[in-house]
């Protein structure tokens, strides 16, 4: 009996042992790379009203997390009016390259074409920072790619995962799947998204805005991801997630206008959970 107890333990010892060799360490930053992220971070190219979302983005502790260096190629997935965009295209100007897929220019939605040509325009008004930038399209059915297949040590989104819902499951399917295809083998995919609780109906996530943690890595390890790493870096305690306009409640949207307006602000941005997956070598 205690000769099986040993033989049980030992066979525990040696799964326990080869599932530690075979997990993937989150990334780790030089000091130098760290500097470079905080310059980037401190940007004069930055409009101070971006800046005065730091306090609930934490972009240098987020950016640090997902191992982002200034020598790599990084995707910016739906930038909108390039927040982190104005972060990012400093930092890989010169040793590296930020690729921004946006919207489609030649959408059917009015906000998706004018939040293309507003960054457009926002590239052209800065060339010293962003005359490196690639600019792509993303789209749900389009055959046409990100990027190169296989170019790709970063794709990096944030907050979007409720948009691609919203459009339909399959459609977010997809749009991981691109994620997967742009990537180099052991390339990463860095998620900032709105957290629901635990059990959210899909259709209560479409309503809110909020996606739950699960529902993310079911999309994400459907496309071929693993997990590497989970950050409390974007979570806020202060936030419930009930609100009667879901998350667009909070700042910086404020949908009820000067209703109950100061309780939002002192709630401030949305809870949020940090992701980091790999695709596989």
């Amino acid at each position: 009996m205690m000769k099986g107890l040993w033989i049980a333990a030992g066979a525990m010892l040696f799964s326990c042992s080869a599932l530690a060799q075979d997990a993937v360490s989150p990334p780790q930053i030089t000091q130098a790379q760290q500097q470079a992220l905080h310059a980037a971070v401190g940007s004069t190219a930055r409009g101070i009203n971006n800046v005065m979302r730091d306090a609930y983005r934490n972009p240098e502790r987020t950016l640090a997390f997902f191992g982002i260096t200034p020598q790599q190629t990084v995707i910016e997935i739906w930038p909108g009016g390039g927040w982190y965009s104005e972060i990012l295209a400093p930092l890989l100007r010169d040793d590296g390259k930020l690729i921004a897929a946006h919207f489609d220019a030649e959408s059917d939605v009015a906000f998706y074409r004018r939040s293309r040509a507003e960054y457009e325009q926002k590239m052209a008004d800065a060339p010293d920072v962003y005359d490196k930038v690639e600019l792509t399209t993303l789209n749900f059915d389009s055959k046409e790619p990100i990027a190169a297949p296989g170019s790709a040590d970063r794709v990096l989104t944030f907050r979007n995962v409720h948009n691609w819902l919203k459009a339909g499951e399959e459609q977010a399917a997809q749009v991981f799947d691109q994620f997967y295809a742009a990537l180099k083998p052991g390339g990463m995919l860095g998620v900032v998204e709105h957290q629901a609780r635990a059990g959210t109906s899909l259709e209560e996530m479409i309503k809110t805005g909020y996606v739950t943690e699960t529902k993310v890595r079911e999309l994400a390890e459907a496309a071929g991801f693993e997990l590497v790493s989970v950050s409390p870096v974007n979570q806020n305690v202060q936030d419930s997630t009930d609100h009667p306009e879901g998350v667009w409640t909070l700042p910086p949207t404020l949908r009820l206008g000067d209703k109950d307006r100061a309780r939002y602000l002192a709630i401030g941005e949305s809870d949020r959970m940090t992701l980091l997956f790999i695709k596989p070598e």
